[in-house]
């Protein structure tokens, strides 16, 4: 377990990675502007972390201080990329590969997408929709993630 001394605020507090993953995964992503931690596939505002760990408000931190303790406690810290990896073209689809690898991540969950961007991945339909409403967000799409190739092609048992 990976436990952690931090004063953030000009409170002290020690937080775990084991605390983080129960405490967040009882709480929806808000929609992330550019910088994101991911925790348990789900990719989240490092403030908004914090701040469920805390109880701080948002504005007693930064961002930067944020990301740095979730990258502490071992979280991968990112930033929203407008770029998209090149597509590939030996593979098939209309995207070459690059939406598959974009899902790979979230496979058997629901995602709303825009364009190939995940907004957000939960586990019903009902969430997924009760997160773009509350966040006046719109998606492009929205679809369960197939498990695997049968899942995805529909390919009978040989």
């Amino acid at each position: 377990m990976n436990r952690v001394p931090v004063t953030v605020g000009h409170q002290k507090h020690v937080l775990d990675a084991d605390q983080v993953i129960r405490e967040l995964e009882r709480v929806m992503p808000e929609p992330v502007e550019e910088h994101f931690v991911v925790i348990s596939g789900r990719r989240y505002p490092p403030k908004q972390a914090v701040s469920v760990l805390t109880g701080l408000d948002r504005a007693d931190f930064n961002t930067h201080q944020a990301r740095r303790i979730l990258s502490r406690l071992g979280f991968v810290v990112g930033r929203r990329s407008r770029e998209i990896a090149p597509a590939s073209p030996e593979r098939p689809g209309p995207h070459r590969g690059r939406e598959a690898d974009l899902l790979r991540p979230f496979a058997g969950l629901w995602v709303a997408q825009r364009g190939l961007e995940v907004m957000i991945a939960a586990e019903t339909p009902q969430d997924i929709l009760q997160w773009l409403e509350r966040n006046n967000q719109r998606a492009d799409a929205m679809f369960r993630v197939p498990c695997d190739e049968w899942e995805a092609g529909g390919l009978a048992p040989a």
